[in-house]
């Protein structure tokens, strides 16, 4: 992507992000049920926007400002290399958050574009800017729907964004395909496809399947009136690589990153008790064909 194309979306986008997240509603309960594009995309940017102060107290240390850290497991990119060389590349940063990554990839000679949904998580990235004095295009976007040029990148990755939280990851594979340049590279942490079956918990309830892995019905955090304020999809492990193939992708890798010995912080539903038994994390290597 050309750095005058990236740096007017940048203006455009950001004048449009608010400094004030709103309140979120109080939520009401969990539920299993079918939750349409639509609905996905306005109930987790909701989300987003206002849970992103929170998000970062609690998660910000670890993550840093300008580091690239894949997952709870503390797995960096220093260490795993599973983008290679990036200097001299144009990457785009898929569901970015404050957009650590990127800032992390201009000190390894990269051009990174980020984007996410949130207005509250890029406020929180152009307050990293300002705090490293690293700056990078910013997009308010909806991975579904990409608003950049065919073949503008040489890379696309992500850290947990965007995949599980798309109605149609499907559609996301191709979209991100469509903006590679030919054999590109494509790599994508999410959450392991086994620990849909488990509950939520990061104690010793957690190592009990309680739910049916080949159950693909959303799972839902509702209002008091009922409606959706966050959505995960899953996609098992045999979806996921026909989805990434589908898209004229080639696995060439998938790295289940292991508990590291005396690494006790607990990330939500990671922690050292689960992480010693199951994989909490997947990451997809692609490569365009």
């Amino acid at each position: 992507m050309a750095a005058a194309e990236a740096a007017e979306v940048e203006a455009a986008v950001v004048a449009a992000v608010p400094e004030d997240p709103t309140a979120r509603p109080e939520t009401r309960g969990v539920a299993r049920r079918p939750v349409a594009a639509d609905v996905t995309t306005r109930a987790n940017r909701g989300w987003w926007d206002t849970d992103a102060d929170d998000y970062h107290a609690e998660h910000g240390t670890f993550l840093g400002d300008a580091d690239f850290v894949w997952c709870p497991e503390r797995l960096r990119e220093a260490e795993a290399h599973l983008l290679g060389d990036v200097r001299g590349q144009d990457v785009l940063e898929v569901g970015c958050g404050a957009a650590m990554c990127s800032r992390w990839l201009v000190g390894e000679g990269a051009r990174p574009v980020a984007f996410d949904l949130s207005a509250g998580m890029l406020r929180h990235a152009r307050d990293g800017a300002r705090r490293t004095g690293v700056g990078l295009p910013l997009v308010q976007a909806d991975a579904e729907h990409l608003p950049f040029r065919d073949a503008s990148f040489d890379q696309a990755f992500t850290a947990f964004g965007a995949i599980q939280f798309v109605a149609d990851s499907a559609r996301l594979m191709r979209e991100v395909a469509r903006v590679l340049r030919p054999g590109g590279r494509w790599t994508f942490a999410t959450t392991h496809p086994t620990r849909w079956a488990f509950p939520d918990d990061p104690g010793p309830e957690g190592l009990t399947a309680t739910m049916p892995y080949f159950d693909r019905t959303p799972y839902v955090e509702v209002g008091a009136d009922g409606g959706a304020l966050y959505v995960e999809h899953h996609r098992t492990l045999g979806d996921r690589v026909r989805e990434i193939a589908a898209a004229g992708f080639r696995l060439v890798d998938l790295v289940e990153p292991e508990w590291p010995l005396g690494h006790a912080q607990v990330w939500g539903q990671w922690s050292p008790t689960r992480g010693r038994i199951l994989p909490g994390t997947a990451i997809y290597v692609c490569e365009l064909r």
